[in-house]
């Protein structure tokens, strides 16, 4: 039997079970899920992820080829010639091979440089919408200014002044694509920095850095991974695009933009085969993050309207 002092002991709940607080937490994240899963599109595009994530990394495993040592001796073939199932390029790589080995570099600088930027920019725009005042005047102007810049025009500016790579195509993507989620998470800041909670904390003694750190951040967590599938999307494409415009990483390295740049030449020769696969993998893998983010936004919507 339970005695009065039991009952009254600090910290013990005798008529509620120990995890009854996270039920309702778990019971939220089930039902996003549930509502992520009824989604046909993001489905579709998470089976697409995953299906050009395998080939791109899994498959040079099981369909070798040499992707460093050019071949004059097997020049433009065609798909099936030789051996290869998507034939050749100009200098004799194999064309399954060199789009096996072109996704890696896309996937990884696109998965980096998307992260990179939203962590950035949620650190910046959760700062500056909760502190607020003169510091928010002054961050989000750096962010109007360079917002004013076309990107594109930056990135082709950088990577024509230093040497491209995977790591600089990081850092030059991601060090300006976070403009957006910093505007996106200061919306969010301003909202949340007035509720009871943050207030009740900061009454308590807890500094601003705890705030953001506890509160902000976590609670504008679904805007953050939902623009983060979008910011991927966009750092492929970026990538495409500065690879199509001759500043992309140098050969023997490869990804799909400068791919693409190279068969555009071949098109008029009929050599489609070089024109055609990466265009369609920069295409099916920019709709598989957007299908995931759409997705994603509905699940977190539902998670928001049931708080």
């Amino acid at each position: 039997m339970t005695t009065l002092s039991e009952a009254a002991r600090p910290g013990t709940a005798p008529d509620q079970p120990a995890d009854a607080t996270e039920a309702p937490v778990r019971g939220l994240w089930r039902q996003g899920l549930v509502v992520f899963c009824e989604n046909r599109l993001a489905l579709v595009g998470l089976g697409l992820f995953v299906l050009l994530a395998g080939i791109c990394f899994l498959g040079p495993l099981f369909y070798h080829t040499d992707q460093v040592h050019t071949d004059l001796t097997a020049v433009h073939l065609a798909p099936g010639e030789q051996q290869h199932p998507l034939g050749t390029d100009g200098v004799g790589y194999d064309q399954l091979g060199r789009l096996m080995l072109g996704g890696q570099t896309s996937i990884i600088v696109g998965l980096a440089a998307g992260i990179l930027a939203t962590a950035l920019g949620t650190l910046w725009g959760a700062v500056a919408g909760f502190v607020g005042g003169w510091m928010d005047a002054a961050m989000m102007r750096v962010v109007d200014a360079l917002m004013s810049i076309p990107s594109l025009f930056l990135f082709m500016l950088l990577a024509a002044i230093v040497t491209p790579s995977v790591p600089m195509l990081i850092l030059i993507i991601g060090a300006f694509a976070w403009l957006g989620p910093a505007r996106l998470v200061r919306g969010e800041a301003l909202t949340l920095r007035s509720r009871e909670y943050v207030q009740a904390m900061r009454a308590m003694g807890g500094t601003g850095g705890r705030a953001v750190r506890r509160h902000i951040v976590p609670n504008a967590i679904g805007t953050v991974i939902v623009n983060a599938t979008f910011q991927v999307a966009d750092a492929i494409l970026y990538v495409a695009y500065l690879s199509f415009l001759g500043l992309g990483v140098p050969p023997p390295a490869a990804n799909w933009g400068g791919m693409l740049s190279d068969g555009l030449a071949d098109t008029y020769s009929g050599h489609w085969w070089l024109l055609y696969p990466p265009g369609i993998a920069i295409i099916l893998i920019v709709l598989a993050f957007n299908f995931i983010g759409d997705g994603l936004r509905d699940a977190f919507e539902v998670r928001l309207r049931r708080r």
